[in-house]
Order: structure tokens, then sequence, then C-alpha cells
């Protein structure tokens, strides 16, 4: 199937994200998509929410920045966060913290949980997925390697899973491995097939 063919003639995809993976993956599904950005919002999370009540609730408020759909629009906007012993990791914001996520995460299970809300001028439909990834023990000159070269400031947990740091610490994954690069892209085909 060409990507340039939609799979769901009638309807224009809109992707609120800037993620280059996210849109890469809805192609694969077949859809036509086409990149549309908002103004950009802090990500603050509500206290008392977790795991994946915080990655919809972060989906759920990129979606709130889109108010001008047209009717055969439909909008997605998606968070991953990582879940560990307790505590969400976002994006890091600097080496430093790059380093500490990857240090935490390194020898241990982690959850990757993606929120996904598809909105239209009049339905919203949120859902998520969950990944369990397991790495193995990292050193230090693996995480300042894969820092240095990769630079993973734009990836929840400081990691991508597809990335030199995936093939070489990865030892497990429970659940969607699409899910950890950045959308669980098995629901969300299903999930507009039926919206």
């Amino acid at each position: 199937m060409e990507a340039s063919k939609n799979i769901k003639p009638g309807y224009k995809i809109l992707l609120g994200s800037a993620s280059p993976r996210r849109k890469e993956l809805i192609v694969g599904l077949g859809f036509d998509v086409e990149i549309v950005k908002a103004a950009s919002t802090e990500e603050i999370i509500p206290v008392g929410l977790y795991r994946e009540d915080i990655a919809i609730h972060l989906a759920k408020e990129k979606a709130d920045c889109f108010s001008n759909l047209n009717d055969n629009e439909i909008l997605i906007t998606a968070d991953t966060i990582v879940w560990i012993d307790g505590k969400v990791l976002g994006k890091p914001i600097d080496y430093s913290d790059a380093y500490q996520m990857l240090r935490l995460l390194s020898g241990k299970e982690h959850f990757v949980i993606t929120g996904v809300c598809l909105r239209s001028t009049n339905k919203t439909v949120v859902f998520h997925a969950e990944t369990m990834v397991r790495f193995a023990k990292l050193s230090d000159d693996e995480i300042r390697f894969y820092i240095n070269n990769d630079k993973p400031y734009d990836k929840a947990g400081a990691y991508g899973i597809q990335e030199w740091i995936g093939k070489i610490g990865v030892e497990h994954i429970e659940g969607s491995y699409y899910n950890v690069v950045g959308l669980p892209v098995q629901k969300l085909y299903r999930e507009l097939l039926k919206f």
C-alpha cells in the first residue's frame, strides 16, 4: 500500500506533534497525515495523577490547543512518559538530567506509557498503551557515549529504543515496540478505523 493513498477517505488526518518519528509511524499505517503546530504548552502534571493518567492528561492538553478543526479533520495528539519506581520521567532538560535518567534505568524494568487523543469537531476518544522495558546494566562510558552521540533530549526517559542504546541495552520488552518508539500504532490504527 502506498503511503500517499489515504485508507480513511474523506478525512484529513492532522498530527499535533513535531515528532518526525510519530509522523513516519502514521504514514507507515497508510494514512496521509499533515503536521500541525499549536502554541507550545508547558507540560504540568496535576498532583495525584499516576502512570497512564499522566500520559492521557498530557495528550488531551495538547489537543485542547487546537480549537479550529474542520468537519472532515481528525486530530491526533500523543504524549509518552517513562514510569519507574513510582515516578515519572519526561524529557531531559540537559546532559546531567539525561545522564541521571539513564543511570536510574540501568539494570531495571520500567514502563513506557503513551496516551493518545483523537479529536474531531464532535468527538473525542482517548486511549493508552503500556510497554514494559528491561535494561541491562549500562556502564558510565556507554551512557556518556550515547548522550554525546545521539543527544536524546527530545525523548522521554532520555532514550530512543531504535537508537544505539536500545540495541545494546534493552534486554527484554513486553508490549508494543512501536509504543516505545513513540506511538502505539496497532491500537491507533484500530481506533482510527472506528472513529
